[in-house]
Parts: C-alpha cells; structure tokens; sequence
C-alpha cells in the first residue's frame, strides 16, 4: 500500500510579518477564566530535564521480555520531533514490541491536513502488521491519540496518554500561549471536530504527574468518565518520555488486556 505523502511541519509555522503580529495578538490574550497551570516551583522543576542526556549512560532499566509483541505507535508532545521519544522506543523494542512513529515530523498542532495524514498511517499500520496499534501519547500527541481512536477504534487496542491535557479548562497549562502563537488559533478552538473529553471507544488509560510542571494534573488525569483509568507517577512532564517509573508504566500497560 502506498504512504501518502506527510504535510509540512512547518508550514503552519507564521511566515509573514502579518501573520507575527496576529500570532502575538492570540498569545497575549488573557485568560477569561484566570486558571493557570501547575505552580512555579514544578515549572522550573522541568529544568531538571537538562540534566536526562548527562545521567542517562548511568541509569539501568531492567527490560523484561513482553509475553506478546505489540504494535506501538508514539506520538510526541507538542513542538517536538518523534526523536524525543526515541530513548522511550529502544526500550519498547528491547522488550519485544514493534515501534513505529507518527510520521508527522514535529507536532506544531491540530489541522485537518495532518489529522486525515493520520488517520492513514494508523491504517497502514494497522494492515502491515495485521494487528490492533497501541497509541502512546505524550501531552498533546495523546490528544491526537484519542482523537484518531475515535476515529478507528476497530485498529486501535489501547490509548495511553502521557500528561495530555483532555480534560477541563484547555488554558489549565503553562504553555497555552506558545501554543497558540505557534499554532495560529485558540487553544479552545482548533480547527478539526473534536471533543477532547469524550473518551474513546476502547480502553483508554491516562498517566499523569502530580509533579508535572506543564500541564495541570486534573486535566491529565481527568474525569472517571473520560478514560478507563488514571495512573499517578512522580515525573516532571518532559520526564514522561525518559524516567524509568514512566517507560515501567507503559511496559505494563502493553503487557495488559
């Protein structure tokens, strides 16, 4: 089956000096409901993530060997490259699972382009390896997890989402203005069809942090009727892709039903 060209990352990145000036319009708006995210202290708390690349060569993972071989696709967070995740699939692939990347490249958001993009790399994965996909989504990469599994929930056997912000107030997060200067629209108003509370249609487990210093941890943990269940770490958000309780986690998740 032939892959469908990917869209460009970066062509939803602002190109002219009109398009600067409306980006920093939308990041400097406020908050009508004045919920900011997690507090300072866990904020600069993700500066310890500096540190991942020096204590890396020193930290063992015990891999055990999987009793089946998932398919598993990562989805990175937002403005990051499936490279980020990259330590997070060697370990996967040690312990017997085949890993595949979304194939978008860096994730600058949500358009109907790259959704539908999507959508066709879960089908193609899906029919290469004749099995249900495991999606595994870090912070906004988990959004587009749930979204496309609703999408097909008859490819999808798992989501797992990674300090993604599905439920509450959308501006419940430290990085909403970035996020909207970059990508162009509201954080509460992207441009595809999606209720980001709505959980899809097959299990659907959500990993969060009360330490996460990005993203609030109600809205990464959410409602009991908006996932299946709510696992607590104690990692900072950019630590969901490389601390050793995170990768456990998602070991376990793809040993379970």
């Amino acid at each position: 089956m032939a892959t469908l060209p990917a869209p460009s990352s970066f062509a939803q990145l602002p190109t002219t000096r009109e398009e600067l000036v409306l980006r920093w319009e939308l990041a400097r708006e406020p908050d009508p409901e004045a919920n900011g995210g997690p507090k300072l202290r866990y904020l600069v708390g993700e500066l310890s993530h500096l540190a991942e690349p020096v204590v890396r060569p020193f930290r063992r993972i015990d891999i055990a060997a999987a009793s089946a071989c998932r398919t598993v696709m990562l989805l990175p967070g937002f403005a990051t490259h499936p490279v980020r995740m990259r330590y997070m699939a060697r370990l996967l692939e040690r312990a017997g699972h085949k890993v595949k990347r979304w194939g978008l490249g860096f994730n600058f958001g949500p358009t109907e382009e790259n959704v539908q993009y999507l959508e066709r790399r879960l089908i193609e994965v899906h029919e290469r390896y004749g099995r249900e996909v495991y999606l595994v989504g870090w912070s906004l990469g988990g959004l587009f997890a749930r979204e496309i599994a609703k999408r097909h929930p008859q490819r999808v056997a798992k989501v797992i989402t990674m300090g993604s912000p599905f439920s509450g107030n959308p501006r419940a997060n430290n990085a909403w203005r970035a996020y909207q200067f970059v990508t162009g629209h509201r954080v509460d108003q992207p441009p595809i069809e999606a209720n980001l509370r709505e959980k899809p249609p097959v299990p659907t487990i959500a990993l969060w942090s009360p330490r996460d210093g990005i993203v609030s941890p109600r809205s990464a943990r959410g409602r009991a009727s908006e996932r299946d269940r709510a696992v607590a770490l104690r990692c900072t958000h950019l630590g969901f892709t490389s601390s050793a309780e995170a990768i456990g986690a998602v070991l376990r998740e793809l040993e379970g039903d």
